[in-house]
């Protein structure tokens, strides 16, 4: 589909306004310009409709599409895309009246998704998302072959072309889902190896293009890949990050959510996803400069809800200050958590505010804990002095150790679940 793509990019773009406000319809349309764009299209019309529901036949209706063929004709357009889903016989239908290629928006989203995937594990997932989409539209490439084989050795009952495609797909479907549920069992093994080393994470999300991958750079020092353009970083990267308390965090960039995002992705990139829904830390990345950053955030707010991970701690990092003359500062909440940063990840304004910020976090889940040692726990003692501030050391005559130890909530439960035993006390900060 990728390369189709690329060779199709005289393009017309088609939405239909369903009853939606005026503005919500004008920010769905500058964001098909810029998937479209982003999918390598060279946009030669488009084409805007107002119905109160959906055709059943041709989406936009018969009168519509016939002003999209003149449109098609008049630009030498190879393909039309659809700002929505559409179903198989609408498609089919669509294609067959204006005698050229079109894509809807879950098909344009896929196939952005398949030109930037990088690692083994982003084009399983990709290639995925891209055979589930294709497999419920294979009526309209086969309808020429939809007849029984025959023939010396193939007599009998026989077999369409189209169920020996479908069954070639199902195939290819089951053996990605197997290979896919390796990789995610696998990204839950160092999950885990992770947890039991007690060093919290922190994810960055956010709407695709707000500058999740530019921040990612600015904190580690690091080069990922970062531009200008919708879903520039689809493959989940982590590094360390030092906070001027000393403290290690491992920091995860993550692939950049959009309005209506096609549930075979979210379903695809779930092993992905759920690097987020385990953070203990989410940077919810907003395009400060966007007039639409509103509604970005929550249909961000919504994929988190669908990956369970709503109920997360999360700052609110509101960045591109410097397009819009904002000054860098941090809002409190009532709890005096910072919950909101305004900071320039191109400039660094700010950045330094975002560190506090998320020290600030980290502290507030301190506890305070008195752990009873044997004379053989020096490994439990090493690692309380790795992990906390210890407090308090007193050794008794038979060379027992009570320690008085500050450490984060996060990482004393896990060294609950490991055997450790102690008793919280009171002055927590």
């Amino acid at each position: 589909m990728g390369e189709q793509a690329k060779v199709a990019n005289r393009t017309v773009l088609v939405h239909l306004n369903l009853g939606d406000q005026y503005r919500e319809a004008q920010e769905d349309i500058e964001e098909l310009r810029l998937l479209s764009l982003s999918a390598g299209a060279e946009i030669v019309g488009e084409v805007s409709a107002n119905r109160s529901r959906p055709d059943p036949a041709y989406f936009v209706g018969s009168g519509k599409v016939e002003e999209i063929r003149l449109l098609v004709e008049s630009t030498q357009a190879d393909l039309v895309i659809f700002n929505h889903a559409l179903s198989p016989i609408q498609e089919r239908n669509i294609e067959r009246a204006l005698s050229c290629r079109v894509l809807d928006r879950v098909g344009l989203i896929l196939d952005i998704f398949a030109s930037r995937a990088r690692t083994h594990e982003g084009q399983l997932q990709v290639e995925l998302a891209q055979l589930e989409h294709l497999s419920t539209r294979l009526v309209r490439g086969w309808t020429h072959l939809e007849r029984q084989r025959g023939g010396i050795g193939l007599r009998g009952p026989g077999e369409t072309q189209l169920e020996l495609d479908r069954r070639i797909l199902r195939q290819r479907i089951h053996t990605l889902k197997q290979r896919l549920e390796k990789v995610r069992a696998g990204r839950a093994l160092r999950r885990r190896a992770r947890q039991r080393a007690p060093i919290r994470t922190i994810s960055l999300v956010g709407y695709t293009n707000a500058g999740k991958s530019t921040l990612f750079n600015r904190l580690t020092q690091s080069e990922v890949f970062a531009a200008n353009q919708l879903f520039a970083t689809l493959d989940p990267t982590m590094r360390r990050l030092m906070l001027p308390t000393g403290e290690a965090v491992v920091l995860t960039d993550t692939v950049g959510f959009v309005r209506h995002l096609p549930h075979q992705l979210v379903a695809a990139f779930r092993a992905t996803l759920e690097e987020v829904a385990a953070a203990d830390l989410l940077l919810h990345v907003v395009d400060f400069s966007s007039p639409e950053h509103g509604d970005q955030i929550r249909q961000v707010d919504a994929v988190l809800r669908e990956i369970g991970a709503e109920d997360l701690p999360t700052i609110l990092v509101y960045n591109k200050i410097d397009a819009v003359d904002q000054d860098p500062g941090m809002q409190l909440d009532e709890a005096g958590l910072p919950r909101q940063v305004w900071l320039s990840a191109w400039t660094g304004e700010g950045t330094d505010l975002l560190i506090d910020a998320i020290g600030q976090h980290l502290r507030h889940e301190k506890v305070r804990v008195c752990v009873d040692l044997e004379p053989g726990d020096g490994v439990w003692r090493a690692r309380l002095y790795a992990h906390g501030q210890v407090l308090e050391e007193d050794i008794d005559d038979q060379g027992g150790i009570s320690l008085s130890v500050e450490l984060d909530s996060a990482i004393w439960g896990r060294f609950q679940q490991q055997g450790l035993h102690g008793r919280q006390v009171d002055g927590t900060p």
